[in-house]
C-alpha cells in the first residue's frame, strides 16, 4: 500500500475531493469544503510526519483499532475518533480499503442536509455553486485580512 493506492481508493468513492493542506498532507473530503464537506482521511506526501495514513473511524471502532500495534490516536483529531496508521504494513490492503470506505460512510452520514442536497445536484450545477461559494469565501478572507490594521 502507498499514497497512490490510497488516492485511487478514496477518489473512487462518491463525492470525494482532495486538497493539499498543512504543506504536505493530501486530505480527502466528502464534498468540497466550500459547501460544507468534511474530511475523512489524509496521507503524508513527504513521509516526514507521524504515520502514513490518518482516518476517521467512529467511536465504536476507535478503541478496537488502538489495540493493534502500529495504530495510535491521531494527533489533534483523536477527540473526534481519528487514528494514525504508523506504517503501511500495519493493516492488509483489504483492511485499509474497508476502513477508508467506513470512514467515508461515517462522515457522509453526518453531513448537514444542505450539503447532501448540493451533492445530489447535477455535476454542472454543483460545480457552479462551488465556484460561487469559493468566491464568497475568498472575498470574506480578503476583507477580514484588512480589519484591525493601523492606517
Amino acid at each position: 500500500m502507498d499514497n497512490e493506492r490510497i488516492r485511487a481508493i478514496c477518489l473512487a468513492l462518491p463525492h470525494v475531493t482532495e486538497t493539499v493542506n498543512w504543506g504536505h498532507h493530501l486530505v480527502y473530503w466528502v464534498g468540497d469544503r466550500a459547501i460544507g464537506g468534511k474530511m475523512f482521511a489524509m496521507t503524508d506526501l513527504e513521509g516526514t510526519g507521524t504515520g502514513v495514513l490518518w482516518f476517521h473511524c467512529g467511536a465504536e471502532r476507535f478503541h478496537e483499532l488502538l489495540e493493534l500495534e502500529g495504530i495510535i490516536p491521531a494527533p489533534y483529531l483523536a477527540k473526534v475518533y481519528w487514528v494514525t496508521v504508523e506504517r503501511w504494513d500495519t493493516l492488509r490492503a483489504q483492511e485499509i480499503e474497508e476502513e477508508l470506505r467506513r470512514a467515508h460512510a461515517l462522515v457522509y452520514e453526518k453531513l448537514p442536509k444542505r450539503t447532501k442536497t448540493v451533492l445530489t445536484m447535477p455535476e454542472k450545477e454543483q460545480a457552479k455553486l462551488i465556484r460561487e461559494r469559493k468566491k464568497v469565501l475568498a472575498a470574506r478572507a480578503k476583507s477580514a485580512g484588512g480589519k484591525g490594521k493601523a492606517r
